[in-house]
């Protein structure tokens, strides 16, 4: 029932954000969380602090015009090197929800990588883990981690995983669909839509998380968005 995951002029879109709420409302959704990149993704332009407060200023007044309809404020907040999150406390507290992900320094062993990813799933301003592997389909492969321990570090801390429905990534893998269920860990089915035409990518990772036998009581996103926020807050 919502779109989760997506971009618009600010960072790296295609789109305004009301252009992507419009085709979000009719394509038959009933929210649409705008994630911008963060900072550190400077290639992407992310938002530095000036540029988030007026996006979210922008979000307050369209959904002020716009009834039947809710933009969260969101970020694909960046996993930093050592873990830590792309922005301070203060800040952070300003989203209605957070996507963490990796972005840069990919080449890591897995030791590393895990101590990286589940710092960041320890962090409580954490409500998903963006594309948690890195991959790219066919032409780069994620980098090595403990999936079980990924998703047991999710399911202590109460964190979704992202579905990545982009043709080029179907990032969780569909096959580690069970054992998140059996963790009872969320599955939020997101587009990671860059353009009005990207929000149309859910329908692969809806194949995939039917290929998985996802369960719908665990898609973060098959519920309106009042239970939504009520289960990313818990």
């Amino acid at each position: 029932k919502g779109v989760v995951h997506s971009h618009s002029l600010y960072s790296d879109g295609s789109n305004t954000i009301a252009q992507m709420a419009a085709v979000s409302q009719q394509s038959g959704y009933s929210y649409l969380v705008m994630t911008d990149h963060s900072q550190a993704a400077f290639y992407a332009n992310g938002l530095k602090w000036d540029r988030i407060i007026q996006q979210q200023h922008e979000i307050d007044k369209l959904n002020k015009e716009n009834e039947g309809f809710t933009i969260l404020k969101g970020i694909e907040c960046d996993i930093l090197s050592n873990g830590d999150l792309d922005y301070n406390q203060e800040i952070l507290s300003t989203f209605d929800v957070i996507i963490a992900s990796v972005h840069s320094i990919l080449k890591m062993d897995e030791e590393r990588a895990m101590a990286r990813i589940i710092k960041a799933i320890e962090n409580p301003f954490t409500h998903i883990l963006g594309h948690p592997t890195g991959r790219l389909l066919l032409s780069r492969l994620g980098y090595p981690l403990d999936m079980k321990k990924v998703i047991d570090a999710c399911s202590a801390n109460k964190v979704a995983i992202e579905l990545n429905a982009n043709p080029r990534r179907l990032d969780l893998d569909w096959q580690w669909i069970p054992y998140a269920m059996e963790k009872n860990v969320f599955i939020s089915i997101n587009p990671d839509a860059h353009a009005i035409k990207g929000i149309h990518d859910i329908k692969y990772g809806v194949n995939m998380a039917r290929k998985g036998k996802l369960r719908r009581e665990l898609c973060l996103n098959a519920c309106d968005v009042t239970t939504f926020l009520d289960r990313i807050k818990k």
